[in-house]
């Protein structure tokens, strides 16, 4: 027998409980006859801005990372999306290939990344040069920054929100976003990357698409792409940029 609603693929979707942007946005994203099913790792509402409380956050994310991975795999999801994107950077590419390889091991089932999905749309893309935008504090820039770097991608500029906690990522004004990225844009890169899986973007990237003339790749639409990719579904999802609608 067959999932009646999800009788072409069941995404489970990982993210912090601070996290109320990544799940509506791949609902948006969300072709028929697939469905999206959430687990969420416990995290503290609490700002960030000290080392110290950077730090245990994102410990605490690691430690609540598997324990949700296995409570939403009762569900039998044919896929995951790991949307913790700090966790996806973090410590360069060979930590985030093992922290795959582990996660897929573990779920019994493909696992997409926010760090490798992003690479392999912007290879597909022919992108080399990129500006990126993050919510996150410094600590967690270096991450973002050394990933791409080791990734093989020159990264020309970088700008970082800061936002104050986990919970005030999604409450970043759409404004904000679209001026940072034409902060970002210049002849000298063949592509935008935006991370942070709090930070809804997918609309506002896909519009930047038109009045940037080049790619911009929103990590939450990439990531649904990547799921969506690698469990055989090549349906054009239309409205939400150029990778997922024409890759």
């Amino acid at each position: 027998m067959t999932d009646q609603l999800g009788f072409r693929g069941r995404i489970a979707l990982v993210v912090p409980s601070t996290n109320t942007s990544c799940q509506p946005e791949s609902e948006q994203l969300r072709p028929y006859g697939v469905t999206n099913h959430i687990a969420r790792i416990s995290i503290k509402e609490r700002p960030l801005t000290s080392e110290q409380a950077f730090m245990e956050h994102v410990q605490a994310m690691r430690e609540g990372m598997r324990t949700a991975i296995d409570q939403v795999m009762t569900c039998q999801p044919t896929h995951v999306i790991m949307g913790v994107a700090l966790e996806a950077f973090w410590g360069g590419v060979k930590s985030a290939d093992a922290l795959q390889a582990e996660l897929t091991e573990r779920a019994g089932v493909g696992v997409s990344m926010g760090s490798t999905a992003t690479t392999a749309a912007l290879r597909r893309l022919g992108a080399q040069r990129i500006a990126i935008l993050t919510p996150h504090q410094p600590r967690g820039d270096e991450q973002v920054q050394q990933y791409f770097e080791e990734a093989g991608f020159e990264v020309r500029r970088l700008i970082g929100l800061k936002c104050p906690s986990p919970v005030q990522i999604a409450h970043t004004p759409a404004e904000r976003v679209r001026s940072r990225l034409q902060e970002l844009d210049g002849e000298d890169i063949d592509a935008i990357v935006q991370v942070g899986t709090n930070l809804a973007a997918i609309r506002i990237c896909a519009e930047a698409e038109r009045w940037l003339a080049k790619p911009v790749l929103a990590i939450n639409a990439i990531t649904y792409w990547d799921a969506l990719r690698r469990s055989g579904i090549d349906d054009s999802i239309q409205g939400f940029g150029s990778v997922l609608e024409q890759y």
